[in-house]
């Protein structure tokens, strides 16, 4: 069973890296759902780190559906993380009406040529999920990161296992509040992957600042993934 850490920091990555873990999906603002990372941060990553790393491509948080101009930036991103040698982008679309958005899907995934390419959990926001397989499955996507359309992967398992079931082409990656207690679900359903943060929250500030600097979000907590936490995770399913 192989294991993906969302990893939203170099820590994180590296800490998947010494827990065992098989994968790296590289994102910022983890709290927010994942954002693109910074150039830097992929570099940084890519010249230490020696498991698969994936690249996250989402231009900004609210919904996922993208002007003509933050698709071209998504493009653009592509490009670069292609030439930096990452592995495998994560990314998706859908219309205002939160269905698949053929097109810029479409544009995405030519764009990943080379590398692997994972629908991301804009799938869990799809009016009709089944419809939404077949689609991706005419596409072409090979991979689709989902909770099962609930706050939760535990949650959707049932939805998770119609997916897989039904699925005879894409591969269904449960991802969301996966942890070492509910696990071996996953893995009794006869999943082959799954994503997981395993990420530990620390408080960074002795006392509140004056002024907040985020709209809802404790200020000076930092979440990083946890090697402890992979290891359990990891050996929870061995």
């Amino acid at each position: 069973m192989i294991l993906e850490i969302c990893a939203n920091s170099f820590e994180s990555a590296m800490a998947a890296q010494k827990g065992g873990a098989h994968r790296i999906e590289l994102c910022a603002e983890l709290q927010v759902g994942g954002l693109t990372p910074s150039f830097g941060l992929l570099e940084k990553v890519l010249s230490e780190i020696t498991i698969p790393v994936y690249a996250l491509i989402r231009p900004r948080s609210g919904n996922f559906t993208y002007s003509k101009t933050e698709v071209d930036i998504m493009l653009k991103d592509i490009k670069q993380c292609k030439k930096m040698g990452v592995k495998g982008i994560v990314s998706g679309a859908l219309t205002s009406e939160n269905d698949i958005d053929i097109e810029v899907t479409k544009q995405l995934l030519t764009a990943s040529e080379g590398m692997d390419f994972t629908f991301h959990r804009a799938f869990d926001w799809c009016r009709n999920p089944i419809d939404a397989l077949k689609i991706l499955e005419n596409l072409g996507i090979k991979r689709v990161l989902t909770s099962g359309q609930k706050p939760t992967a535990f949650e959707g398992l049932e939805l998770l296992k119609e997916l897989k079931s039904l699925s005879t082409t894409i591969k269904i990656m449960p991802g969301g509040g996966i942890n070492v207690e509910n696990v071996m679900a996953f893995k009794e359903a006869g999943f082959t992957e799954i994503h997981s943060s395993a990420s530990q929250k620390i408080q960074t500030l002795p006392f509140s600042p004056k002024v907040s600097m985020q709209s809802s979000l404790e200020e000076g907590i930092i979440s990083h993934s946890s090697e402890e936490k992979i290891r359990e995770i990891l050996f929870k399913i061995a």
